[in-house]
């Protein structure tokens, strides 16, 4: 069966729900409540990646997901950590969290891959090619799927010799991290290539610009619902594709997706 990642966002300026859940309460609640919902897994952030955000101290990433992590974890939750930094990460899981999910793939930061083969946790290798600062700078491909795939290899490779056996592996291919909104279709479209590779596989699609585009004629005034739907559509496909976990906002939404898919497949 497909997991389901539902996003905990601790911070002032998420490009989707940026301030709603900056409160430790608010975020701890929410959090339980995409659980109740049919979350799999829980995914805290401290710091924004989306497109032109500015990096935030070590700090105060940890203080805005540790609390709320610990509280999750006491609550029985599974927790993922959603950080570049590997400090962060490794105070994550002494906090209780057992995945870091890192989209950077240990890019941003040169200790993550050593943090967190000595946490022991699974690691979620995230693709990109830039920071949020620049996101798109690199953002040129000749057959997508095909070059995020062997970038996501040389990261395998990278997280092996750091000591990260396979087994705790999790590939996302970073939909709509230095891709453009065709270029983010195009590794939809080549997922057997993703999946191909052997380690679980973890897809976001939840709410990006990409699919505002596609739906709408301005993508800013796409709303909220109609966003988690087409998230919905694409997660289900992701399913049938042959993805572990998609990660969402709207997980109950997901959920129904997912469920269809199944009951399809007779699973």
């Amino acid at each position: 069966m497909t997991g389901i990642w539902g996003i905990v966002n601790v911070t002032p300026d998420s490009f989707s729900d940026g301030g709603r859940y900056l409160d430790v309460d608010r975020a701890v609640e929410h959090g339980l409540r995409l659980r109740a919902d049919g979350a799999t897994v829980l995914d805290v952030g401290g710091e924004s990646t989306r497109p032109g955000a500015e990096r935030v101290g070590d700090e105060v990433e940890q203080e805005r997901v540790l609390p709320v992590i610990e509280r999750l974890v006491a609550a029985g939750a599974p927790v993922s950590v959603d950080t570049i930094n590997a400090s962060t990460a490794a105070a994550a899981v002494r906090a209780g969290a057992r995945i870091v999910n890192d989209v950077s793939g240990g890019l941003a930061d040169p200790e993550m891959l050593a943090a967190v083969a000595e946490s022991g946790a699974d690691y979620a290798i995230g693709h990109w090619r830039d920071s949020p600062e620049d996101m798109y700078a690199n953002a040129i491909y000749r057959r997508t799927a095909r070059e995020v795939a062997g970038e996501l290899q040389e990261r395998m490779g990278e997280a092996a010799a750091s000591g990260i056996a396979p087994s705790r592996l999790i590939l996302d291919p970073g939909i709509g991290f230095s891709k453009r909104g065709g270029q983010n279709w195009g590794v939809l479209r080549g997922l057997d290539e993703i999946v191909a590779l052997g380690p679980r596989v973890l897809i976001g699609t939840s709410r990006k610009r990409f699919l505002a585009e596609t739906i709408g004629v301005n993508p800013e005034e796409v709303s909220e619902a109609r966003r988690d739907l087409a998230t919905a559509v694409t997660s289900a496909l992701a399913a049938r594709a042959g993805v572990w976990a998609v990660r969402v906002h709207d997980v109950g939404a997901t959920r129904d997706a997912l469920a269809i898919v199944h009951a399809w497949e007779g699973k």
